[in-house]
């Protein structure tokens, strides 16, 4: 747990220790990923793109701008994913009907078709891991001084501390 020492935050082993099993627990959790998205013949960029297109609200689809938001890539990047995402029959661009400007995207049959498999097989896996990992968020959250605030007191910089 945490406890306030001087003004400053002070972490005792076990959150220390929960903080390194929640990682590594993450980065298996991607690390899976990937093989599983490698294993269906999609690289991992191409599950994420077909998840950001199928994930998004509008019916109309994403544009380019919004599936570089979701994947905190810049738009050329994302321009070319899915380039090589349309050369493989995985996704469609349309122009946006009210605003020519906006390329919409959506996805193919057999995109439609790999990211339901692939999606099944995500929530198998998180259902597996949600039951060996019960408590690996507790006592995680955000650090609150007295005033509700995170971080060091105000007029204080990290470095200071």
């Amino acid at each position: 747990m945490a406890r306030c020492y001087r003004g400053a935050i002070v972490l005792d082993d076990a959150t220390y220790a929960r903080l390194l099993s929640l990682r590594t627990g993450l980065r298996r959790f991607l690390r899976w990923s990937e093989q599983q998205a490698r294993a269906a013949g999609l690289t991992p960029a191409q599950h994420q793109l077909l998840l950001a297109i199928r994930g998004h609200a509008d019916r109309r689809g994403p544009t380019v701008g919004e599936i570089a938001d979701y994947l905190l890539l810049r738009h050329h990047s994302v321009v070319g994913l899915i380039d090589r995402a349309d050369a493989a029959g995985l996704v469609r661009r349309a122009r946006d009907a009210e605003d020519h400007r906006l390329v919409r995207l959506r996805l193919t049959a057999d995109g439609e078709h790999r990211l339901e498999a692939l999606s099944a097989l995500h929530l198998q896996e998180l259902e597996r891991l949600a039951l060996e990992l019960p408590g690996a968020w507790e006592g995680l959250g955000p650090l609150q001084r007295p005033h509700g605030l995170a971080g060091p007191p105000p007029g204080e910089s990290r470095a200071e501390r």
